[in-house]
């Protein structure tokens, strides 16, 4: 199915209480599935939003990598802005905007980096141009032209052109542990149906429907 005819078949029908399973992730596993059947570009694309020492906010797009129950992976340089307002505030936003399907989940949460071991895990399984850049990037650093950039990547391929290469000490992962997930589906007039799973002090979640 193309995605234009999923999201008029999917405004039409709407979102309701009964459509929802009780498992939160298990309802995300649903909708990234829908997602990646109908031919989304980049349907593990989320902005993430974070918030720095001074209470600015920041907005950018990053990749799920991985998710379970115990929350939603992305990767990134340790030194990053990102991982700098991080370590200020944990406090984090995600979103998926599946625009070409007319819907978006919404998730809250918190940051924490991710078990060493993840991270090498995951490392591993990255392209091998893709483990030199984040050697050879100092993300989120100002530099004086890409010609330089250019050639600490060829540095580092030479340094690593036998063997595999090292998960580097300032990479890794962090995964978000959420507090609130809502599932938003557009409709006709601007009546979209929302829905918010909101986890209690027991780990319980429970849903209520939103007003548009």
């Amino acid at each position: 199915m193309s995605t234009d005819d999923f999201r008029h078949r999917a405004m039409d029908r709407g979102l309701t209480r009964e459509d929802l399973d009780a498992d939160p992730f298990r309802q995300f596993e649903q909708w990234f599935k829908d997602a990646i059947d109908t031919g989304v570009f980049e349907p593990n694309a989320m902005s993430l939003a974070t918030v720095d020492e001074h209470g600015q906010p920041t907005l950018r797009t990053v990749l799920l990598k991985l998710y379970d129950e115990q929350g939603f992976v992305f990767f990134t340089n340790y030194a990053s802005h990102k991982a700098q307002d991080i370590e200020a505030n944990a406090r984090v936003a995600l979103l998926f905007p599946w625009v070409t399907l007319g819907r978006q989940v919404k998730i809250t949460g918190e940051a924490t980096k991710i078990p060493l071991a993840e991270s090498m895990g995951y490392f591993a399984t990255r392209p091998r141009g893709s483990q030199i850049g984040a050697w050879a990037s100092p993300q989120s650093q100002v530099i004086t032209s890409r010609s330089l950039l250019e050639a600490k990547v060829d540095e580092i391929r030479r340094k690593f052109s036998a063997g595999e290469i090292p998960l580097p000490s300032f990479w890794g992962g962090y995964r978000v542990a959420p507090h609130m997930i809502e599932f938003w589906q557009a409709r006709d007039n601007r009546l979209h149906d929302r829905f918010q799973y909101r986890r209690d002090d027991a780990g319980h979640w429970h849903i209520q429907r939103l007003a548009p």
